[in-house]
């Protein structure tokens, strides 16, 4: 753990969480920009095969006075491994940071930062506890509409059975290699190294803290009820659809759309910060299936008049314009040369367009 940050578990009503926070010592620190007025709190969500390890450099470089919270969701890093019910969305994770931060006496008035799935679990938190957000932050969001699909701008589903999304699609020599927390190199694809340089990294960037990032990779839960989760056989092509638990089914669009999001009552500005190189969030992303059938990677795809590829960008967008119409606010900051990472990759400029952001949301001058 860095110098600067403290960690502890929490035992909230649901689960026991592990907690991430700047120290004292971190927060005593000398610096300029938001927070000299009055102390803001960040909450911070990871995503995916991650944990609370991958925000620890975005904590300590916030300015003086700033307190930062980044839990371990469930069944990630140290937090207890309990089942997802997939049926709910992302809002068991949703209920679980609820929890935790009415566990820790953390209030409203939240800078609210999430990162892929994260970014939807803070998504759904501040449409279940309305005016609790004072910003928003969406670092390379999942679409609102769910991973793989979908097509058309508004999410539509490409089958009635919602195939080709969910726990399906997962490479199972990837899955047997996570299990067994296979740390190796070499030019085997589906080493979890590889995975993780090639999909939340724009290469050839690699992290310095690569080792103790995989380690925090391994700890994922790995099992029906939670990462990737369950699938049940379908007849529609790629030939399954998304079970009821786990994680890839919870953001399935079977269960998970974010529609509502636009029109929630409270509408703290949103700020959507996303790598030009994402890989994992695209509108060609070569982690949707569609996509796959297309390049003849997966065979028997029944063209882009059944199952096209998920415009995940274009979904994302489209939300947040509706957002923005209906009298909210919101920024699309592209980073190039960037992956699926902004705030690893780009740490300075991506601290930067934060705190500028919770600058803009304390005083309200951003433009629609």
């Amino acid at each position: 753990m860095a110098r600067g940050i403290i960690g502890q578990f929490v035992q909230t009503p649901r689960l026991k969480m592990f907690v991430r926070q700047t120290s004292d010592e971190a927060a005593s620190r000398t610096a300029g920009g938001c927070c000299d007025a009055a102390p803001r709190t960040f909450v911070f969500v990871h995503g995916n095969t991650a944990s609370s390890l991958f925000w620890e450099e975005t904590m300590l470089a916030l300015p003086a006075g700033a307190r930062a919270i980044a839990p371990d969701l469930r069944g990630y890093g140290r937090s207890d491994t309990l089942p997802v019910d997939a049926t709910r969305g992302v809002r068991d994770w949703a209920d679980d940071l609820h929890s935790l931060l009415t566990t820790m006496g953390v209030g409203g008035g939240l800078d609210l930062v999430g990162w892929s799935l994260g970014a939807a679990v803070v998504m759904q938190y501040a449409m279940d506890h309305p005016g609790v957000a004072r910003s928003l932050t969406l670092v390379s969001p999942v679409s609102p509409y769910g991973y793989s699909g979908t097509h058309g701008v508004d999410g539509e589903p490409n089958y009635p059975d919602f195939a080709g999304s969910g726990a399906g699609g997962v490479n199972r020599d990837f899955i047997a290699k996570l299990v067994a927390k296979n740390a190796d190199s070499g030019p085997d694809l589906t080493l979890p190294r590889n995975v993780v340089n090639a999909t939340f990294y724009k290469p050839p960037f690699r992290s310095p803290r690569e080792d103790e990032l995989l380690a925090e990779v391994f700890a994922t839960a790995v099992g029906d009820g939670n990462y990737p989760g369950g699938s049940v056989a379908s007849a529609n092509w790629p030939f399954y659809a998304p079970g009821d638990t786990g994680v890839l089914n919870a953001i399935s669009p079977k269960h998970f759309c974010l529609r509502g999001f636009a029109s929630m009552d409270h509408k703290p500005p949103v700020l959507w910060v996303r790598g030009a190189d994402d890989q994992l969030v695209s509108d060609f992303c070569l982690a949707d299936i569609a996509v796959l059938g297309k390049l003849q990677v997966v065979p028997g795809w029944p063209g882009d008049a059944v199952c096209p590829p998920q415009p995940m960008v274009a979904q994302i967008r489209k939300l947040l314009e509706d957002y923005a119409a209906a009298g909210g606010s919101f920024e699309e900051l592209v980073f190039a040369e960037c992956g699926h990472s902004p705030h690893i990759e780009r740490p300075a400029e991506f601290i930067n367009a934060l705190v500028r952001h919770v600058d803009v949301s304390e005083t309200g001058s951003r433009a629609t």
